[in-house]
C-alpha cells in the first residue's frame, strides 16, 4: 500500500456514469466535477464502455466502486477477481476506490445482492484482513461503505460505526458515507438516523453517496424502506447530508441513480442540488 491519501477528489457532486449520459458530460457538464464507474461493468479488453470511459478520464477524476469483491465473505476474496480490478485501477488511475462492507459470494457461488454482516469480534478481523489484502493488491488506500440494513443481528457485538471505525484503524483505510444508507437503515430498525450522522467519524470520509430509496410496508405495516438507488434523492437523506457536511465540511458527493435512470437534465439538477448545499457550508459564517 502506498501513503497516498484514500481520495483525491474534489469535493464537488459527481455522478454515476451511464453511457447514456456520454454526451451530456462531454459538452455540458453542469454542476458535475467528477464521475464513478462499477469496477466490474469495466473488466473487459476492449470495447465501447472502456473507449467512453479512457475519454472521460482525460477531462474528470475517476472514483472506481466496487460491488463484487465480497469483502465481507467468509470465503478468500478472489485472486482473479483482484487481478482485473488491479488491471482497471493501472489503466484508468482512478482518484479514488471504494468498496461496500457487505457479503455476496458463498460456497463458489455469487449471489446478486450486498449482504449484511453481524458486528463481531470474528468478522471485524475477517473484514480487516480482506481490507489489508485489497489495499497491498491495488497499492492504494480505499474507502469502505456503510451498507443499509433491513435487520440487525442479534449475535451483534458492537455497533455500525464501532465497527467501521475499527477496520479502519487497523488498515489504515477510508470510509464513504452513505447517507440514503444511513435513512434506509435508520427507519428499518426505528433507530435516529441523526444520531448516527453525529457519532460518523466525518475525518475519515473521503466520499458521500446520496440515492434515491422505495418506500413500501413489512407485514405488519411498519414503514420499509428498499435501498433502490431508482429516484431522487429524498428530502430526510437532504437534510442528514447537510448536516454531515456542518460536522466535517465539503466532501466529494456522489449522485447514485442505477435503475430507471433518468434523461441527463434530471440528473444533473441533482447534482446542482448537492452543489448548492456544499456551496452554502463553504461561505464564511
Amino acid at each position: 500500500m502506498t501513503d497516498r491519501p484514500a481520495s483525491e477528489l474534489p469535493p464537488r457532486p459527481g455522478v454515476g456514469f451511464k453511457s447514456k449520459h456520454f454526451e451530456a458530460l462531454t459538452h455540458d457538464p453542469g454542476a458535475v466535477a467528477w464521475i464513478e464507474i462499477h469496477a466490474e461493468n469495466y473488466m473487459g479488453d476492449g470495447g465501447r464502455p472502456l473507449a467512453q470511459l479512457d475519454a472521460l478520464a482525460r477531462r474528470f477524476p475517476v472514483s472506481v466502486h466496487g460491488v463484487g469483491l465480497s469483502i465481507g465473505g467468509e470465503a478468500p476474496l478472489s485472486r482473479e477477481h483482484l487481478a482485473r480490478l488491479r488491471r482497471l485501477v493501472d489503466r484508468v488511475k482512478p482518484a479514488s476506490f471504494s468498496e461496500h462492507l457487505a457479503w455476496s459470494t458463498h460456497e463458489g457461488s455469487y449471489l446478486n445482492d450486498l449482504l449484511p454482516l453481524p458486528y463481531t469480534r470474528a468478522t471485524l478481523q475477517r473484514v480487516t484482513d480482506h481490507v489489508a489484502e485489497v489495499q497491498d493488491a491495488l497499492g492504494r488506500r480505499m474507502l469502505l461503505e456503510n451498507p443499509s440494513n433491513y435487520l440487525a443481528f442479534a449475535e451483534s457485538e458492537m455497533d455500525e460505526i464501532a465497527f467501521l471505525s475499527g477496520i479502519a484503524e487497523a488498515t489504515g483505510c477510508g470510509l464513504l458515507l452513505d447517507v440514503n444508507n444511513v435513512h434506509v437503515s435508520a427507519v428499518n430498525q426505528q433507530v435516529p438516523a441523526e444520531a448516527y450522522i453525529d457519532a460518523f467519524p466525518m475525518g475519515l470520509v473521503g466520499e458521500i453517496h446520496l440515492g434515491g430509496h422505495d418506500a413500501q410496508e413489512d407485514e405488519t405495516g411498519a414503514p420499509l424502506l428498499i435501498d433502490s438507488h431508482g429516484a431522487e434523492v429524498a428530502d430526510p437523506v437532504w437534510r442528514l447530508y447537510a448536516r454531515a457536511l456542518a460536522r466535517g465540511g465539503p466532501k466529494p458527493t456522489l449522485i447514485e441513480w442505477d435503475t430507471d435512470v433518468p434523461d441527463w437534465p434530471v440528473l444533473e439538477a441533482e447534482a446542482a442540488r448537492a452543489a448548492a448545499i456544499l456551496d452554502r457550508e463553504r461561505a464564511p459564517a
